[in-house]
């Protein structure tokens, strides 16, 4: 409805499972497809939208790596970071931990202290400039297999930026088992990383099952299927183990046939945290303040409710309490005195 549209572009938000590249806006990739044009990626606004209709998972992942072939040089990477956070500015979101994939970079001969170089300058810029603080979850692509766990967690542990927070594991999760990388995450758990994988978007509840007990997840990404395992929901309640969905994600990937039958109902239903999240927002036509209609529709929630699914991304995120304490009073006082 307008008035809930009106209230949720207003209101001042966290997010906490949003892609790095995955968030480059169309502008920003046909930019870029200009100036590397020995890519598949169209220059043209309505092919750039045709490339981003997705059949299935397999498809958005091929596609979603044809974008990351374009990020070459460490001013692309600044350029695409420091864009990311202005759209974000836009939505008046305050704070936003963004995946990050910096083996998809230095593999494609991009140093790895230029790459992280690069993301620093442009999140420092962005917070003093822009006024939105960007921290980073660095990920394993898990369909690159071990050497891409190895060089993740060696640049998240070895080189550890200031803006790093959590460590994570993206990518397809079919024939990609998460015990693999447990080795991983204990050496960024040591370091003090937190641990934030994928889990059960595409497969079923054994996988966030495997996410918890090998990984040591704090957080999952999607958990889209914990619905199907009622034992799990109950756990993933009584430990406060929040989930971050991203329903219009799962709809354009297949994960959910229909929007309407989205399980986050379920989930909240049963006790369980849950955030909302955008995920790679261009690609799939959204933005974070789509995704808290979409969840205010589908959960039936007033301004109260949705101020509340806002400060559950604050509750759940890795700032320290100072500026959860900062971001939870900004959400109370914008909702106390809106009119809508």
């Amino acid at each position: 409805m307008p008035a809930l549209d009106s209230f949720i572009a207003g209101l001042p938000k966290a997010e906490l499972h949003v892609h790095h590249v995955g968030s480059a806006s169309p502008r920003i990739v046909a930019e870029l497809a200009a100036r590397h044009p020995d890519g598949p990626v169209p220059t043209d606004p309505e092919a750039l939208a045709d490339f981003f209709t997705f059949r299935d998972f397999a498809h958005f992942v091929e596609v979603y790596l044809s974008v990351v072939d374009l990020i070459r040089d460490a001013e692309d990477v600044r350029l695409l970071t420091y864009e990311v956070a202005r759209d974000m500015a836009r939505q008046n979101i305050r704070y936003a931990e963004l995946t990050v994939t910096p083996y998809s970079s230095t593999r494609r001969g991009i140093p790895d202290t230029a790459f992280v170089e690069a993301i620093e300058d442009a999140r420092k810029a962005a917070e003093s400039e822009l006024g939105v603080v960007l921290r980073w979850c660095f990920d394993i692509p898990g369909e690159a297999g071990l050497a891409a766990a190895e060089e993740t967690a060696r640049i998240a542990c070895d080189l550890k930026p200031e803006g790093l927070v959590s460590f994570g594991l993206g990518g397809p999760e079919i024939g990609v088992p998460r015990g693999q990388f447990k080795p991983f995450f204990d050496r960024a758990i040591a370091a003090g990383l937190h641990s934030v994988p994928h889990a059960g978007e595409t497969t079923g509840p054994q996988t966030i099952w495997d996410a918890l007990t090998e990984l040591r997840a704090e957080r999952i990404g999607h958990g889209t299927s914990a619905t199907q395992d009622p034992r799990l929901l109950a756990h993933l309640a009584e430990h406060r183990i929040p989930l971050e969905v991203c329903p219009t994600s799962n709809l354009a990937t297949r994960a959910v046939t229909d929007l309407d039958l989205h399980p986050i109902k379920e989930m909240v239903s049963a006790g369980v945290l849950v955030t909302v999240n955008s995920d790679d927002p261009p690609m799939f036509g959204t933005d974070l303040n789509t995704e808290y209609a979409v969840a205010a529709r589908l959960l039936d929630l007033d301004p109260k409710g949705i101020a509340a699914l806002a400060k559950n991304a604050v509750d759940v995120s890795f700032m320290d309490e100072t500026a959860k304490a900062r971001l939870r009073t900004e959400i109370d006082t914008y909702t106390a005195t809106w009119r809508g």
